[in-house]
């Protein structure tokens, strides 16, 4: 057991650290801050289809019982690779913050310092207690207060990282000034649809797969679980309709200046960086 999460505490951070030294000598002219922010998106999308994958079979495998199916993954995906690439993934931002910052030339972000682990926990202060409540919320239910019950529905939240190898591939294509190109604004209609299904319209479906294991209707199910479950589904679900809006907005934005005859790239690259 602990040699399979040492091996998942070693990946991600290995991956990045090996994108790191890859992506300079594809990329000469990119500042520490674009490969940096290139390399987390990579490691982050490869996270992405590896709890995807495992969320659709654990899914899959308990459609028949909602309730009491088990799949060994529900519990040892989250062991293996989500607790250590969520702690990963707080070393990342804070990194990927760190040199966007020092690139812009800040004078306190000439080294690492208290200062700058607090600047970047008050900028990013929702993705961090998003990743957080994970570790210290949701692992603890998934692993101890189940009752090992419920594999279909942690298989279901795996689901929710399906939207991110799309966010995570629009940011690389703005890296690359290819946000003018048919592949960006394709990509931004499938980050919309992703998000929206896999991030938010899934919290619903899992109530009506719920409700029709008991055989009670949708508007019934809040009233039959634990105050504690809708409050925990509660606190996951607001940051991502917080997220899906502004989203949206930025979409919004980016398709009106697509319409004026006197946009430009400069214009895109300009105004996106604004709201990443």
């Amino acid at each position: 057991m602990f040699q399979v999460l040492a091996c998942g505490a070693v990946v991600f951070p290995g991956l990045f650290f090996a994108f790191r030294r890859i992506l300079p000598c594809a990329f000469r002219q990119w500042s520490d801050a674009d490969v940096v922010l290139v390399s987390e998106r990579l490691v982050s999308s490869i996270h992405a289809v590896m709890a995807t994958t495992a969320g659709a079979i654990v899914a899959s495998s308990c459609w028949g019982n909602v309730i009491n199916d088990r799949h060994w993954l529900a519990t040892y995906f989250v062991i293996w690779y989500g607790v250590p690439y969520m702690t990963y993934d707080i070393f990342a931002m804070y990194l990927s913050h760190y040199y966007r910052f020092r690139v812009k030339g800040h004078e306190d972000y000439k080294q690492h310092s208290l200062r700058t682990v607090n600047s970047f926990v008050r900028r990013e202060f929702l993705l961090v207690l998003h990743h957080i409540a994970l570790l210290t919320i949701l692992l603890p239910i998934t692993l101890f207060f189940r009752k090992d019950q419920g594999d279909f529905f942690i298989g279901c939240l795996f689901l929710t990282e399906l939207s991110t190898p799309f966010v995570s591939l629009g940011k690389i294509l703005i890296q690359l000034s290819l946000q003018d190109c048919w592949l960006h604004k394709f990509n931004g209609g499938m980050v919309l649809f992703t998000f929206f299904m896999c991030r938010i319209a899934l919290f619903p479906f899992m109530y009506w797969m719920y409700g029709r294991h008991y055989g009670i209707p949708l508007y019934s199910v809040p009233f039959h679980l634990p105050l504690s479950t809708n409050l925990g589904n509660s606190c996951i679900l607001a940051p991502q309709v917080y997220w899906f809006v502004l989203l949206c907005r930025k979409g919004y934005r980016l398709y009106k200046r697509s319409r004026r005859p006197d946009s430009s790239p400069a214009a895109a690259v300009t105004d996106t960086s604004k709201n990443d």
